[in-house]
């Protein structure tokens, strides 16, 4: 390992591989993760270039690729600290950024990154798609996992129902057209590693072209530190679009609404 290590990063290994997940120091200094996905072909190739492609100016940090092959990833060392209310709001900001960033097309693959790519130990594909969201997202998201797990027995007869009903009426669900976001893929709390530096860096994503709310959706399933902090400061900008209207209920209305208005812009 430490001569392909070498190859990628053209910097010699003075030290490791060594602890889980392996670690190797260059001969710069510089500390590196060493990724072995020989087991799930194509997932190598998937993270690289999705890391790549999150890395947006303003969005969240991302773990840098320090080099990477078919089945072997290098990236830099996050160094772990504390989960903070600021850095979760910066969090919540450098996300808005990276989906404002957008994609190709919903289900569109990272630049370079395969169709056949993964989530977590699980295939995932990622064939763009010019229709609504709601019927790619049944289509692509939903109703494969469903049958997957129908089959394996995880999901009884009654459930797998409920969630086919609501594949049917998706496009009552989905809510309004946006444009395709440009998708960590894979957001859950353990995805998000709190560094030393105070920010929230995003490691291991299943990168794609979908909707935003997917991201955020994610991040709640799982009980992310500070996610109130997080989504507020995603959110932050409702406070300049409510000036008008609150200024509008504070010449026809008075009370309050001055006073909120006013508010809302000492916030921003």
């Amino acid at each position: 390992m430490r001569d392909r290590v070498a190859r990628l990063t053209g910097r010699a290994v003075v030290a490791g591989p060594a602890g889980h997940p392996p670690r190797c120091t260059l001969d710069d200094g510089t500390v590196v993760v060493v990724k072995d996905g020989a087991a799930e072909p194509g997932s190598v190739p998937a993270e690289a270039a999705g890391l790549r492609w999150l890395a947006v100016p303003g969005g969240p940090p991302v773990a840098r690729v320090h080099g990477a092959d078919d089945t072997l990833l290098v990236t830099g060392l996050v160094e772990p600290g504390p989960a903070t209310p600021a850095g979760a709001e910066r969090l919540g900001r450098g996300l808005a950024v990276l989906h404002a960033a957008g994609a190709p097309a919903l289900g569109a693959p990272p630049p370079g990154g395969p169709a056949d790519a993964w989530i977590g130990h699980a295939r995932m594909g990622d064939h763009p798609h010019d229709g609504p969201w709601g019927a790619w997202f049944a289509a692509e998201r939903v109703l494969p996992y469903l049958r997957a797990a129908r089959d394996r027995g995880a999901l009884d007869p009654a459930g797998a129902a409920a969630i086919e009903r609501v594949c049917g009426r998706i496009g009552d669900l989905a809510g309004p057209e946006e444009p395709p976001a440009r998708l960590h893929g894979d957001l859950w709390s353990g995805n998000v590693l709190w560094a030393a530096d105070g920010d929230g860096w995003l490691i291991d994503p299943a990168a794609h072209g979908g909707h935003r709310e997917s991201d955020l959706a994610m991040l709640a399933l799982f009980g992310l530190p500070h996610l109130d902090r997080v989504l507020a400061a995603y959110d932050e900008r409702v406070g300049l679009h409510q000036l008008f209207p609150l200024l509008v209920h504070a010449v026809l209305f008075g009370g309050g609404y001055g006073d909120a208005a006013a508010a809302a812009a000492r916030r921003l």
